[in-house]
């Protein structure tokens, strides 16, 4: 099917799924309408169990990913969250504007916006309240009633601003480690964290002690020594302090150890990493692939003020992150101005960036009056430990939205659907059910 502002491919099927991919043209400025446009890329999901003809009167659920900057689940087979929710609906995997074959903002495409100045005024489009605009007018050329929105990690963030902005166009809201703070400066988000890291850290290096002296050990090695990423950057002692993003995952945090324990290869001429490990560790450190993250992600924080580089601020307050510290701790997913002159995919984008963390206008992404009146059944697993997500600050959020519904539990970290995706969905849907 082609329309003016929607496009669908063939669908495939593999392993019990059936792939539909969709095109959408939406304006970059959805205050201006009949002015540049760009392409939003979905893809449709469903089960074979059911027919063709059962499948296209199914219900809509729309799932808005982790991020930002971070493209849909690619998938060749239902399971977890997926499997349980294609009994009941066609699942929209939605690329966000910029990521996947959304049209793309990243480290080829940005240059051609012009200058950074340019660059950072593209790139104001690109937060939740965008993302939400851009459902709406998905759901709208699908011919959908109201939709069952699922928002993991930032896409709670865009699941929360939903309920704000365009809450018509949800039946209901289901949230899984994405309840954001709703109001304040993003410096009480990176204390909190921060804290919570320092907690992970602890309970990591208890669990393997041995990990402990091999973490300290790399990083006065790097002092020392110069040893190269894959792609020939060097790999400094801070850059891999990014591997404690391994201690937000339930299964990830063991898949740390491995890691490290690969980190050392003898020679004959002095103590060198393995390549095994540097090999393990580009992905890890690198922000090739979605350079947006690096970009906006204090930004999604941001209401009528500047971010100002709030980690980097706030680090000063927990010395024991900082690389020079005896056993410096492991950090989480805060971004640091360092980023754009250490990783090369971003160097080209460092006054973007800087232009981007000046920034004091940002718009509201919420609205407090709406979600202290929300009427569309909503419910959120809160994860008492999540490193990313923290749960204080979460459950100060849960008290500011009419009728949202918390299960709080210590069983899973922030990746918790990757772990018990199904039990986790189907656990939500009965609460948003049963209102």
């Amino acid at each position: 099917m082609k329309s003016g502002t929607h496009e669908t491919g063939p669908s495939t099927v593999m392993r019990g799924v059936r792939s539909t991919p969709h095109y959408f043209s939406v304006p970059l400025d959805h205050r201006d309408p009949e002015g540049e446009r760009i392409s939003v890329f979905a893809r449709e999901y469903s089960s074979t169990d059911h027919t063709d003809a059962e499948a296209a009167h199914l219900p809509w659920l729309l799932f808005l990913q982790g991020g930002p900057g971070v493209r849909g689940n690619r998938t060749t087979g239902l399971s977890g969250w997926m499997k349980a929710a294609a009994r009941d609906f066609r699942i929209l995997m939605l690329d966000q504007r910029g990521t996947g074959l959304s049209t793309p903002a990243d480290l080829v495409t940005l240059p051609e916006c012009g200058s950074p100045a340019e660059q950072t005024l593209y790139l104001r489009h690109f937060r939740a309240d965008s993302i939400v605009a851009d459902a709406e007018l998905i759901r709208a050329a699908l011919g959908s009633g109201p939709w069952t929105v699922f928002g993991q990690s930032f896409g709670g963030f865009c699941t929360l601003s939903y309920l704000s902005l365009a809450p018509e166009g949800m039946e209901r809201a289901l949230i899984t480690g994405g309840l954001a703070p709703l109001v304040g400066p993003p410096d009480r988000v990176y204390r909190a964290t921060f804290d919570r890291v320092a907690k992970r850290n602890a309970e990591y290096f208890t669990r393997y002690p041995g990990d402990r002296t091999i973490a300290t050990r790399i990083m006065r090695h790097l002092e020392r020594v110069e040893e190269f990423l894959p792609t020939g950057e060097r790999l400094t002692p801070q850059r891999f302090q990014l591997v404690g993003s391994f201690l937000g995952g339930n299964t990830r945090v063991d898949a740390l150890h491995y890691l490290l324990e690969d980190a050392f290869a003898g020679a004959s001429s002095g103590e060198r990493l393995s390549p095994v490990f540097l090999d393990q560790l580009q992905p890890v450190v690198s922000r090739r692939s979605n350079p947006l993250y690096a970009l906006l992600h204090e930004s999604i924080y941001c209401q009528g003020q500047a971010s100002s580089w709030a980690a980097w601020r706030v680090l000063e307050e927990f010395p024991d992150f900082k690389p020079g510290a005896a056993d410096p701790l492991l950090t989480g997913e805060m971004v640091y101005p360092w980023y754009f002159d250490e990783d090369p995919a971003l160097v080209p984008l460092k006054e973007t960036a800087e232009r981007i963390a000046a920034v004091e206008d940002w718009g509201p992404l919420y609205d407090l009056r709406r979600l202290a009146d929300n009427t569309v059944p909503t419910a959120a697993a809160v994860y008492s430990d999540d490193i990313y997500v923290d749960r204080d600050l979460s459950l100060e959020t849960a008290g500011s939205v009419r009728g949202l519904q918390v299960w709080e539990t210590d069983e899973f970290h922030h990746d918790g659907i990757h772990d018990d995706g199904d039990a986790i969905f189907s656990r939500l849907l009965a609460m948003t059910r049963s209102t």
